[in-house]
């Protein structure tokens, strides 16, 4: 059983700081990607930052320069440290994982239960 479990979430003024982590747990046989997307209240989930498993990046062009994502792979752990954070920046972060389980032919998506992030003007 796969399982991701994201941790960092929390209220912060306007030009803040937080740094969100991920940690995949279970029977897991290789990566694709992780990544973390975002979704306010009202609004469709949208992608945040994505990392490939040699560390190639890709951003929302609305957080880059402020938010940056890393992984650490020895720990199944992706990260995304977020700065000069907005209010708009408010939503609740999901973490999601493309990767392949022990005993699967094939790669699926994986998603954690969300950590909330809320700045205030």
């Amino acid at each position: 059983q796969v399982r991701l479990v994201e941790s960092g979430g929390g209220l912060v003024q306007a030009g803040g700081s937080l740094r969100l982590s991920c940690v995949a747990s279970g029977s897991i046989f290789s990566f694709n990607y992780m990544g973390w997307y975002r979704q306010a209240p009202g609004r469709q989930r949208e992608l945040v930052a994505t990392i490939t498993s040699s560390g190639s990046t890709n951003y929302a062009d609305s957080v880059k320069g402020r938010f940056t994502i890393s992984r650490d792979n020895a720990k199944n752990t992706v990260y995304l440290q977020m700065i000069s954070l907005k209010p708009e920046d408010t939503a609740v972060y999901y973490c999601k994982s493309n990767l392949r389980a022990s005993g699967s032919r094939w790669f699926a998506d994986y998603w954690g239960q969300g950590t909330q992030v809320t700045v205030s003007s």
